[in-house]
């Protein structure tokens, strides 16, 4: 089981259209280094023009989703931004916070964004890697013919 759908994922692993010029990182995580961001370009075919840090903090007494609406917020992009810039989202590491930060994405995007994954790089000292880029527009396509 864990193939097929590691199978599943790997053939919808996002290559950005060779026509997109630029992209925005929203990265709602930890910064993301030059090499990274270099990885990133490569995995895109495209250049990245702005990288915008969102940081998140979760108050774990406070009810998430508006929290998360706020954090959404202070990314600062208008309703037509939203809908026509290319953008690459760097989820946080938080589970619950990143399924709501993906419900309100695909609400003000109007699809699933393609999401960067990192993986920590094999040595003694941890650092981490762009492993992929997924577009989860695709993924969810992709499902739906598996219903």
């Amino acid at each position: 089981m864990y193939f097929r759908a590691y199978n599943a994922i790997k053939s919808h692993q996002t290559h950005i259209s060779e026509d997109i010029k630029t992209m925005i990182i929203l990265n709602y995580s930890h910064p993301l280094t030059q090499e990274q961001q270099a990885q990133i370009e490569a995995l895109a075919s495209a250049p990245i023009t702005e990288v915008r840090a969102i940081p998140v903090q979760i108050n774990q007494a406070d009810p998430l989703e508006p929290q998360i609406i706020d954090i959404v917020d202070a990314t600062d992009l208008s309703s037509e931004e939203w809908q026509t810039h290319p953008l690459l989202v760097n989820p946080p590491g938080y589970a619950p916070a990143a399924f709501v930060l993906l419900a309100e994405l695909h609400g003000r995007i109007g699809h699933f964004p393609t999401l960067v994954r990192l993986r920590p790089k094999p040595g003694s000292i941890t650092t981490y890697e762009v492993a992929e880029l997924l577009d989860l527009q695709r993924v969810r396509d992709a499902a739906r013919t598996r219903r």
